[in-house]
């Protein structure tokens, strides 16, 4: 019976205006107002901070809500006046002037229109993330350095080091009414995090200015106070072109334009990972934020951002879509025009507390402790000290020169060893890594120290390898040969030797690292002669990394599971089990069945695996597309002789048939019938061996453990098998901080 939609009346229809009208009123209303109140004060301070005009900033938060949440790419970002360019419009300011800086502004946004069409958006994000805490951080300590002054009653200086040096004097002369001010917002910003959740409904940003300005209008001491000449409408100038020095000023407008975009693209990015709606087209985002910038400084406002605050506060109050982010510029506009007496009675230092808190927020500890985890302390370390004590852009590209001088450190060095085997005469030379011309020199010294007329084996583990390096090892392989010497090369690594002088280097992927596992069988190789290349490419690659394992099981084998499996060729279960020779007492028949009233051969096996040889676990393992288990599922065997075999596994097809759990929760999953009833077999097994007297006996005496898996053929995954359903089965070695 077909559905008719057409039923349900027009304005209900899925989709319809009435729906997305509905939607609005019921989500992003009420977000919008959330987001309103936390950018208000947020906008305010960024515009003090910059040392702009304050209308600036409200300017930016009108033009960045409606045109950037309406045009741009990200359903759910918010946009507006950003703490990350504070610095680089504050050093504008005082180099060119106010209504110079909004043409900047403006070329910035046509820049970011460019960047936009060119669909070089996702090139943005190729920056180190290091780079990106580091500059962040960068700003946030300019910012806290600058309005410390501010909230001491005093006004900020030019640079850093002029805020550090005369912090003291200002400590001596500070204001008591503009200091008291600034630690009550700071100490209700600080404080609000522990208040009850149903109270933090209310931003904190929002109550802590509140609470400043209402205690500014008893205090008995005068505070300064935010200066605003009538509403936004009042502010609004065009921008004047600069006086000369074009080179600078460009290098000003392509500074902000980057910096506006990467910020706007990695926001975006967050807040795409805080809601599960549409994804964001990062070159919509990219021309969206240009159109806001180029209106913005045409308006006489601040550059616009993508503003994490705001948009996380928008995702987690419940916005649906960018009416949210729209919605939010509007409120602004209406309170800038009908509440302007408000505004003034803001004193500054409230607004310094509140950036206080903000830039110290930038400083993460977490990215700090992963930075030194990673090994990238240092150019997070002079990153935040170029931005602090340079400039945001000379800091940036510190950092960025660092990162990728320590990046090509590492790609290209290559760690070179020679050992002697105690008591053999015998040499083993280690290189690993990318083997290049630069290893040249530690790669010659080490080859210097082996004795003339050793046996030596050279280990290969390089994925890259060139000209210049084959050739200084080839040739110290003549060299020592023709001393009576004798050299063996293993080459477990990607990159060949004998590849190396056939064409220009390349680095080894893909194919090329399943030949390391399985060997190259399939490739270029008459079917015949497979398994004695086989054969040759284990003698030559792998047979010494196995050899010294193997030594302590020559006399003996200590195996940790009995692993019951299917015959079919694509599973290997040292492979999906990562084990290596030794750790599995593997036993392969056509559908890994354990049948009830006894079979000799997984009997036996059993018997000498759990009394003999004292496995610690039992695992039965099937897989997707199983031949026997279609065979079964179908009614009929596919071979002669075979049908008495398969009928093991008619009480699987049962179980399956009357609704097992785990054949229901594995077509919840998306599994075939087929798989379905692999699964139930694999289930079905494990009831057979736990009603095994052998078995039985071993889980209560040593505690021997039954498991169930299953390959999933298509995923190459291998899935863990309850009573419950399929389960996925994390990485148990992950750290904790990571999963």
């Amino acid at each position: 019976m077909a559905i008719q939609f057409d039923a349900a009346p027009p304005g209900n229809r899925p989709g319809s205006l009435f729906d997305r009208l509905n939607s609005i009123v019921r989500h992003d209303l009420p977000a919008s107002i959330v987001v309103f109140l936390v950018a208000l004060p947020l906008s305010l301070g960024i515009a003090v901070a910059s040392g702009a005009p304050v209308a600036a900033g409200l300017i930016a938060a009108v033009v960045g809500g409606v045109v950037a949440g309406a045009l741009g790419g990200s359903p759910l970002q918010v946009s507006g006046p950003a703490a990350g360019l504070t610095v680089v419009v504050a050093e504008a300011i005082n180099q060119y002037g106010w209504r110079t800086t909004t043409f900047i502004v403006v070329a910035a946004g046509a820049l970011q229109i460019v960047f936009g069409l060119s669909r070089i958006a996702r090139a943005a994000l190729a920056v180190a993330p290091v780079v990106v805490h580091a500059m962040l951080a960068g700003i946030g300590i300019t910012i806290a350095l600058q309005q410390i002054h501010v909230l001491l009653g005093g006004s900020s200086r030019s640079g850093a080091w002029e805020n550090i040096e005369e912090l003291p004097e200002q400590l001596l002369n500070l204001h008591t009414g503009d200091a008291f001010i600034g630690a009550v917002v700071i100490a209700v910003l600080i404080g609000w995090r522990y208040v009850p959740t149903r109270i933090r409904v209310v931003p904190g940003p929002l109550v802590a200015v509140l609470v400043g300005t209402v205690l500014s209008l008893f205090i008995p001491v005068e505070v300064e106070r935010i200066v605003l000449s009538g509403s936004v409408f009042d502010a609004i100038q065009l921008p004047q072109l600069p006086h000369g020095n074009w080179s600078a000023v460009a290098l000003t407008v392509l500074t902000i334009a980057l910096i506006a975009s990467v910020e706007s693209l990695l926001s975006a990015v967050a807040v795409d990972k805080m809601h599960s709606g549409p994804r964001t087209n990062f070159d919509r985002e990219l021309i969206g934020q240009g159109a806001a910038n180029m209106l913005s400084g045409l308006l006489g406002g601040l550059p616009v951002t993508g503003v994490i605050v705001r948009s996380a506060t928008n995702a987690q109050a419940g916005a649906r879509s960018r009416a949210s982010a729209v919605l939010h510029g509007v409120w602004i506009l209406v309170f800038s025009v009908a509440l302007v007496g408000l505004v003034q009675q803001v004193p500054k230092a409230a607004l310094a507390g509140l950036l206080i808190v903000i830039g110290s927020q930038l400083v993460k500890l977490a990215h700090i402790r992963l930075a030194h985890r990673t090994g990238d302390l240092l150019v997070y370390a002079v990153t935040v000290l170029g931005v602090v004590f340079l400039n945001l852009l000379e800091g940036v590209l510190l950092g960025l020169a660092l990162a990728f001088g320590l990046l090509l450190w590492r790609v290209v060095r290559v760690a070179v060893d020679a050992t002697e085997v105690p008591g053999t005469g015998r040499w083993v030379v280690r290189i690993d890594g990318s083997c290049t011309f630069l290893a040249l020199p530690r790669l010659s010294a080490v080859l210097a120290r082996v004795p003339s007329g050793a046996e030596v084996t050279v280990e290969l583990t390089v994925d890259f390898l060139d000209h210049a390096a084959f050739e200084a090892i080839e040739d110290w392989r003549r060299q020592h040969e023709s001393g009576g010497g004798r050299v063996e090369f293993v080459e477990i690594g990607s990159a060949r030797m004998v590849d190396a002088a056939a064409g220009p280097p390349a680095r080894g992927l893909g194919r090329a690292v399943w030949d390391e596992v399985l060997g190259p069988w399939r490739r270029d190789m008459p079917h015949g002669d497979r398994m004695t290349a086989g054969v040759a490419h284990y003698n030559r690659r792998h047979a010494h990394v196995v050899r010294p394992h193997l030594d302590v099981l020559s006399d003996r084998q200590d195996p940790d599971s009995f692993f019951l499996t299917c015959a079919d060729s694509r599973i290997v279960p040292n492979v999906i089990t990562n084990s290596g020779p030794g750790d599995l007492f593997t036993v392969r028949n056509v559908g890994n069945l354990v049948p009830a009233h006894g079979d000799a051969s997984v009997e036996s096996a059993l018997l000498f695996a759990l009394e003999k040889l004292n496995v610690r676990s039992v695992v039965v393992c099937g897989h997707s597309s199983c031949g026997a288990m279609e065979a079964v599922h179908q009614g009929a065997a596919s071979g002669v002789g075979i049908d008495t075999w398969l009928g093991h596994a008619a009480p699987s097809l049962a179980r399956l048939r009357a609704g097992h759990p785990v054949a229901a929760a594995a077509a919840a999953a998306g599994f075939s019938e087929v798989d379905q009833l692999s699964m139930v077999n694999v289930a079905v097994q494990l009831e057979t061996l736990h009603r095994h007297p052998a078995v039985r006996r071993a889980m209560a005496e040593r505690g021997l453990t039954v498991t169930g898996l299953f390959f999933d053929l298509r995923t190459a995954r291998v899935i863990e098998v309850t009573e419950d359903g399929p389960a996925h089965i994390d990485d148990v070695d992950r750290p904790a901080e990571l999963v």
